[in-house]
């Protein structure tokens, strides 16, 4: 018992039971700390009466321990994290360092090249002026030797004609020698830099080429000091299998699903251009047909859904009554074709697009397109390639890559990302917020809804008795998930209960 059945305060074996203050108790603390309680009994007389509560006792243990081990396993991660978030910024300072060092090698090739051509430009014309000025020397010289030999040794007659024959020479030579003096050209050369850019000898309090932050993250959505978060356990309610209608083209694809406010179920159907609407049990309670094909859907109030539209340069807006009742809104035209969309706020969308290096988009519900100041590498996702959703309490964007079989989580404030890759993710397509603002994302590969948090962990993943899911979408309340496929052999639109795992 390694002295657990001794008395802590007295030293004596613990003989006794309070049933009063719950409390163990030997003979001396009976007496004098117990003497007004009305139930002390004999330990050996309750334990043969009584099984000991081992089994919950043993439970709480293992959840203790259970969460312990996800705090060391959190503070080993945090460690490794820093670790790899300061090796990133000296690599960041060693790009930036890269790319002046090349920016400069860049401009000492340029002024090379320049300055050369320039040089030889200007010794060209120096050449010829320094030519014409010998020449000139040379005639001079000659001149005035003549000039001295006649005036020594000529008679007058002689010396008048050489004075008449030089002074014409010299008058040419002047104004050619006075021209020359007139155009004298100084050549010179020079490098501007621009002014916003700082360079060295500069003290490193008067100019940093960046700021470090340094600094302890506590999420504001905990209220445990545990950094866990919890599970999710999917209950299936209700499924049905989805038939092609005697109006209908083709076997129905939903390509899109979202939640009304009210819990009715919004879906798309991309092979028959329709819109339709659920109720809670899954029994169709609207219809409605559209121009061309949907792509995916979302509520944007109580009585409106926004739908994208496959290969189209439109955003549709149908307004959905509290019978069921569809009509056609407005139709908004943008510059891209976009396919998934989710609201980023109440006046704004997230849309992944089809086929452009942007493959998220910012769209306000009058139709302007921005972007996010994310470094998006540089990809183009063909149509059901990806898709996008975003969580607003955290402003992270998910982006899913199908066929790298990676969820993406970026972090809007920061420009940084999670990179999510396991083997319980196989073609990700359909991607949703859940319960805590989890990530669940239809692994279409594995069958499965994968339930992902935004630090990329996974948290738990439920087997699904579909083939290929390929649509996912959360009610309001997060209560209820509704999951579709695209298996034209069997296809199916299934309804689940959300719960916290215990």
């Amino acid at each position: 018992m390694k002295g657990m059945d001794i008395c802590e305060k007295h030293g004596k074996i613990l003989d006794f039971f309070c049933e009063n203050e719950n409390q163990l108790c030997c003979s001396t603390c009976a007496i004098v700390n117990h003497r007004s309680c009305r139930s002390i009994v004999d330990i050996s007389g309750i334990a043969r009466k009584s099984r000991p509560a081992c089994s919950p006792l043993k439970r709480k243990l293992a959840e203790v321990k259970s969460k312990t081990e996800k705090v060391v396993k959190h503070i080993e991660s945090s460690k490794e994290q820093l670790s790899l978030d300061i090796k990133a910024i000296f690599a960041e300072i060693k790009r930036m360092r890269d790319d002046v060092n090349k920016m400069f090698d860049d401009l000492e090739v340029y002024v090379t090249r320049e300055t050369d051509v320039f040089q030889t430009e200007v010794i060209n014309k120096l050449k010829k002026k320094h030519s014409s000025c010998e020449k000139h020397i040379a005639d001079v010289t000659k001149s005035l030797e003549i000039v001295a030999t006649v005036l020594q040794n000529g008679t007058s007659s002689q010396q008048f004609i050489v004075a008449q024959k030089v002074k014409k020479q010299a008058n040419e030579l002047y104004r050619d020698v006075n021209k020359d003096c007139q155009s004298l050209e100084a050549a010179t050369v020079f490098l501007t830099f621009d002014e916003t850019l700082k360079l060295p000898p500069l003290s490193i309090s008067d100019y940093v080429p960046g700021k470090l932050t340094s600094n302890f993250i506590f999420p504001k959505a905990k209220t445990s000091a545990v950094p866990v978060d919890p599970s999710v356990k999917l209950t299936k309610i209700t499924s049905i299998d989805l038939k092609q209608s005697t109006d209908d083209v083709e076997e129905p694809l939903y390509s899109g699903l979202d939640f009304l406010p009210d819990g009715r179920l919004v879906a798309v159907d991309n092979f028959n251009r329709k819109v339709l609407i659920y109720n809670e049990k899954l029994k169709k309670v609207g219809s409605y047909k559209l121009s061309k094909k949907p792509q995916s859907v979302v509520a944007v109030s109580e009585e409106e859904v926004a739908i994208t539209s496959e290969g189209h340069y439109k955003i549709y807006f149908l307004r959905v009554s509290k019978s069921s009742e569809i009509s056609l809104i407005r139709t908004c035209n943008v510059k891209t074709k976009y396919d998934s969309i989710c609201l980023k706020d109440e006046g704004k969308f997230v849309v992944g697009t089809i086929d452009d290096t942007r493959p998220v988009r910012i769209v306000s519900l009058s139709g302007e397109e921005n972007d996010f100041s994310i470094n998006f590498p540089h990809k183009k996702y063909p149509l059901d390639f990806s898709a996008c959703t975003y969580i607003r309490s955290s402003n992270k964007l998910v982006l899913t890559d199908r066929y790298e079989h990676i969820v993406f989580i970026y972090d809007i404030k920061s420009n940084t990302r999670v990179v999510v890759k396991d083997n319980q993710i196989k073609d990700p397509v359909g991607v949703a917020v859940g319960p805590s603002d989890s990530i669940l994302v239809c692994s279409k590969g594995k069958k499965s809804i994968v339930q992902i948090s935004q630090s990329g962990q996974i948290l738990s993943w439920y087997n699904l008795d579909m083939k290929g899911p390929y649509r996912v979408c959360v009610s309001k309340d997060k209560s209820v998930v509704a999951v579709s496929n695209n298996r034209l052999d069997k296809t199916k639109l299934q309804l689940f209960k959300l719960t916290f795992a215990e």
